[in-house]
Order: C-alpha cells, then structure tokens, then sequence
C-alpha cells in the first residue's frame, strides 16, 4: 500500500503551477474589467487543481496498467512502481476528476452561463482520454495542443468570464502565453521520455519531432510569453510588460535544454518552466492593474 508522501509524489506536485498560472492570470483580468469575485476566483482555482490532480492520477492508471511506465525515468509511478494497486489510483483520478466537475456544476450555477457546462464536459473528457481509452490522444501527439486549450484557453478565459461574463484582448493574451508555457512543461517532459516512449510504442509530439525538434519547440514556446509581454505593454501600458521579470527563472531550463541534456538532467527543466509560468502569470496581473 502507498504512504501518503507517495499518494502525493504520485499527484507530480511539480505540475501544480500548470493549474495555478491560468487562474492567477485569469483573476488579472477579471479585475481590469472590474469583475473580481474572490469566492469565484477560489472555485475555478479548485476546479483546476482538481483536474491537474485528476489527470495525473488518470495518466499513472492508464500508463500504469499498458506498461508504458515500467522504465520510465522521474518522479514516482505509482501503478508502474507497484506501489498501489491500478484501482486505488483509478478511484483516486476519478475522485479527484469527479470533485472538479461538482465544484465546476457550482461554479456555472451561479454565473448562469450554463453553456459552459459544455467546455466543462470536454476538459474532464479531454483529462480522461489524454491516455485512457483504446485510442488516447496522447499516444498520437497531440497532448501539447490539448494542455494549451485546456491550461492556457479554457483556464485563464474561463476564469475570467465566470467573473465578468466577457473576455478581453488582454485576457486572450494572457491564456495563450500561459497556454505556451503549458505546453513547454509537458514538451520538456516528453523530451525526457524519448527512449521509453519509443520503446513502448507511445508516438508522442516529441518521439515525431526528434531530439533536436523537440528542443526547438520548447525554446519557442517559452519564448512567446516573453512577446506577448512586449506587446501587452506597447498596445496598453508599459507596466503589463512586468512578466518580463519572470525570464531569468528560465536561465538554467533552457541551458540544459541547449547542452543537449537528457533523463534526469532534464528533470528541474519542468520544474523551473513551472515556476517561470507561475511568476510571469502573477506579474501579468499586477502589471495589468498598475
């Protein structure tokens, strides 16, 4: 049976700010649109952690039991390891995926926008199917789009519109920079994976591109958060262009990834573009209310 720190490192707290940054950037700019709700703000923040988690535990269950995780290197499997048994985690994703939809179903409730049960819907599929299924999506490469739709798109603008039942430009701007950072985390983590997932036959984005592809996909996708900084602050003022700020926590994330490091070499890269998304995703919504 797993001990708790285990059920914990088995959740990959280290993609927690995945689920934190579009919330924070979210609220940003609920308040410039003068619609801040501090208790809704709370319940879409509840509802994405709980998906992260769901989802986390939903990819060790349907890893776990096709055997892709066996010689997987970094943080704890914990179906892979034998640890827990698959349904202890298969009740633990769907728990934690089923809590997200009742505090979504509450959140909508009392914005009215009951249209949004539909996007809610898709992104507890979308977290089910990313590897469970006969035919997940992940195993075909599009896992880095699906985490910019539902961490970046459907994260930061639907928190803002939960709120002020409207978006911005500046909030659209925000969910695709906190999308590409998204995007970036689960990149560098499919980086490191190459040898397994190959071996395992999991065709990921990163196994299509290669190596050296996969590199230059995580520079770029780090570096359009850093443009949309640069023109939040041309076209609306300068202080939006703080998330600048956030740049040198990723000095040591792309230096590994430029060396050319690989396995474990390649494990602070997610943990520092985690910590990068979240301070660009706090700067962009106090610069955007200076």
């Amino acid at each position: 049976m797993a001990s708790v720190s285990e059920w914990i490192e088995g959740a990959r707290p280290r993609t927690l700010p995945n689920a934190v940054a579009p919330v924070v950037a979210g609220v940003g700019a609920a308040i410039t649109l003068d619609a801040f709700s501090w208790w809704r703000s709370v319940l879409a923040l509840l509802v994405s952690l709980s998906l992260i988690i769901g989802v986390n535990y939903a990819n060790d269950y349907s890893d776990g039991i096709r055997g892709t995780d066996e010689h997987r290197v970094g943080p704890l499997r914990l179906v892979g390891s034998g640890v827990a048994a698959p349904k202890a985690v298969l009740a633990a994703a769907l728990g934690c995926l089923g809590l997200a939809g009742v505090l979504g179903l509450v959140l909508v409730a009392v914005s009215g926008h009951w249209w949004l049960l539909a996007m809610g819907a898709v992104c507890i599929l979308g977290a089910w199917f990313y590897t469970g299924g006969k035919k997940p999506y992940g195993y075909y490469g599009f896992g880095e789009i699906a985490v910019f739709v539902f961490f970046g798109l459907a994260g930061v603008l639907g928190t803002v519109y939960v709120q002020a039942g409207s978006v911005s430009w500046a909030a659209l701007a925000c969910a695709v920079a906190v999308g590409c950072f998204s995007s970036a985390v689960l990149t560098a983590n499919n980086l490191r994976d190459i040898p397994t997932d190959i071996e395992s036959g999991k065709r990921t984005l990163a196994t299509r591109l290669g190596d050296k592809g996969t590199r230059a996909l995580y520079l770029a996708l780090v570096a359009v958060p850093y443009v949309v900084a640069l023109l939040l602050a041309l076209f609306t003022h300068w202080p939006a262009g703080l998330p600048i700020l956030s740049a040198p926590l990723l000095v040591a994330s792309v230096g590994a990834i430029r060396r050319n490091a690989t396995g474990r070499d390649l494990i602070p890269a997610l943990r520092d573009t985690g910590l990068a998304m979240l301070a660009w995703a706090v700067l962009a919504a106090v610069g955007l209310n200076l």
